[in-house]
């Protein structure tokens, strides 16, 4: 399986767009980018075609840990089609997410 990272800075938040499926096989991938990112992040989830547990484990422990240092954290562009496992597990509920980086900017400014 595939996937693709990339970042850009946008109004200091670092803006990552995350293409391809995010499961068992690229999830180191995924941990060593989310890793390196630093605070104030935005994932765009837009591009992914999968999402399960292991995943969405890593998307919670960064929340969690940008809570701790009141950094800002959103995610942006999520699919119930290929998140399904945020909505099974209530999670979608409590996660900060919206539809557009312009909509996450504003939330966290």
């Amino acid at each position: 399986m595939t996937l693709t990272l990339t970042s850009s800075p946008q109004d200091g938040l670092t803006v990552i767009r995350v293409d391809g499926v995010l499961d068992a096989t690229t999830r180191d991938q995924f941990a060593d980018y989310l890793s390196a990112a630093g605070p104030d992040l935005v994932l765009d989830l837009s591009g992914v075609t999968f999402m399960d547990s292991r995943a969405l484990g890593l998307i919670v422990h960064q929340w969690q840990t940008s809570l701790e240092a009141s950094s800002r954290f959103a995610l942006i562009g999520v699919r119930y089609s290929t998140a399904k496992v945020m909505w099974i597990t209530g999670l979608a509920s409590r996660l900060p997410l919206y539809d557009t980086l312009e909509d996450a900017k504003r939330a966290l400014a």
